[in-house]
C-alpha cells in the first residue's frame, strides 16, 4: 500500500496538520510514503508527527486550506443551545460537532469556567471559546490543559489558532473516538444532532426518505464514551420538525430501511426546542411520554394514538 499524506514542512517531523483520522495508521503501513508539504497547513502536536527517516519522497505544494464557514443558524439554535448549556457544568469537558446548532451552543457557553475539549472535531464555535479563556483544560482527567481531537474544520482563524500550538493535540480516530478513552474524562458532555427519533428512543442522523445522507461518524462513540464517563451526559438534539413544520423528526417508529445511529438502549438525553428528555432508566412508558413531549404540540395527539397502537401506553 502506497499512502499520500498533505503535511506541514518538516523540523526534522513532519506533522499532519488539521486531518489526523485516519492518515496516521495509513501512513505507517504503507510500503512507500509520499507526503505534500503545505505552507498553509497549521503545524500541530500530539500523536501527529512522523520522522523525516519514514518519507521516501516529498512534494511542495502552497494551496491555503479550504475553508468551512459558519452554517446559518435555525430559529429553533438559540432555544436548544440554552437548554443544552444549561445542562453543562463548569468543569466539564465537551465534544460537540459542526454545524450550526454546535456553534449555537459554544456562543452559550461563554460565561463557563474552566472547560476542557475532547472531541472527533474541532469547530470554529471553539475558538471564541479558548480565546477568552473559557476552554482551559485545567480540570481535565485526561490530558489536563490540552486540547484533544482528530480533524479541524474551519477558517483561517480556526487554522491561525492552531498553528504551532502547543496546548492543541491531534491523535488518531483510533484514540480519539474510543469510548473507553473518552469515559476517562470526568465530567464528560457530548453534544450531537440527529435528524430523527421514535418512540423507542431510536436515533437517525444518517439517512433521509430511506437514502444514505451522511455517515456514522463517530456519535455512536461519543454517546457510549460519554455516558460511561463519570458525571458524564450524552446529549442529542434535534429540530422537532422539518420542511417549515410540515414533517414532525418524532415518529412512531424509524421506517424500513432508515439507519439507526444510534441504538433506543443507548440514548440518554434527548433536547429539542421543547424540552430536554432523560431516558436513561426509564419505563417503555414514561420513555414513549417524554418523547411526545420533544415533538411539536400539533403532532403530539397522533403520537399518543400511535403509541397505544403500538402497546406503549
Amino acid at each position: 500500500m502506497d499512502a499520500i499524506a498533505n503535511m506541514t514542512a518538516p523540523a526534522g517531523y513532519f506533522s499532519f496538520g488539521v486531518a489526523n483520522d485516519f492518515i496516521t495508521t495509513a501512513a505507517r503501513c504503507s510500503r512507500r510514503l509520499v507526503v505534500e508539504v503545505n505552507e498553509h497547513m497549521p503545524r500541530l502536536f500530539g500523536e501527529s508527527q512522523i520522522h523525516v527517516s519514514e518519507v521516501d519522497a516529498v512534494v511542495e505544494n502552497s494551496v491555503p486550506l479550504m475553508e468551512f464557514p459558519f452554517p446559518e443558524p435555525e430559529p429553533e439554535d438559540e432555544t436548544i443551545a440554552s437548554l443544552i448549556a444549561e445542562m453543562i457544568p463548569d468543569g466539564a469537558t465537551i465534544q460537540l460537532g459542526f454545524g450550526g446548532l454546535p456553534n449555537a451552543v459554544a456562543r452559550k457557553l461563554a460565561g463557563h469556567k474552566d472547560l476542557g475539549l475532547h472531541s472527533e472535531l474541532f469547530c470554529p464555535g471553539m475558538v471564541d471559546l479558548i480565546e477568552k479563556r473559557v476552554i482551559t483544560g485545567r480540570k481535565k482527567t485526561l490530558h489536563p490543559y490540552k486540547n484533544v481531537f482528530t480533524v479541524a474544520l474551519g477558517d483561517k482563524r480556526t487554522y491561525d489558532l492552531l498553528n504551532d500550538n502547543p496546548s492543541m493535540e491531534t491523535y488518531p480516530v483510533s484514540y480519539v473516538n474510543d469510548p473507553a478513552v473518552i469515559a476517562r474524562n470526568h465530567r464528560m458532555i457530548s453534544v450531537n444532532s440527529v435528524l430523527e427519533v421514535d418512540l423507542l428512543g431510536q436515533c437517525n442522523a444518517e439517512s433521509l426518505s430511506g437514502y444514505q445522507f451522511s455517515a456514522t461518524g463517530g456519535q455512536l462513540d461519543f454517546v457510549r464514551g460519554a455516558f460511561n464517563a463519570p458525571e458524564g451526559k450524552s446529549i442529542l438534539a434535534f429540530y422537532s420538525t422539518a420542511k417549515q413544520g410540515e414533517i414532525s423528526r418524532v415518529v412512531p417508529q424509524l421506517q424500513a430501511g432508515t439507519v439507526v445511529t444510534v441504538p433506543r438502549m443507548d440514548t440518554h438525553f434527548l433536547v429539542s426546542e421543547h424540552g430536554v428528555a432523560n431516558l436513561k432508566g426509564q419505563s417503555t412508558r414514561d420513555r414513549a411520554l417524554a418523547i411526545i413531549g420533544l415533538a411539536h404540540p400539533k403532532f403530539r395527539d397522533g403520537l399518543l394514538k400511535e403509541a397505544e397502537r403500538m402497546y406503549l401506553l
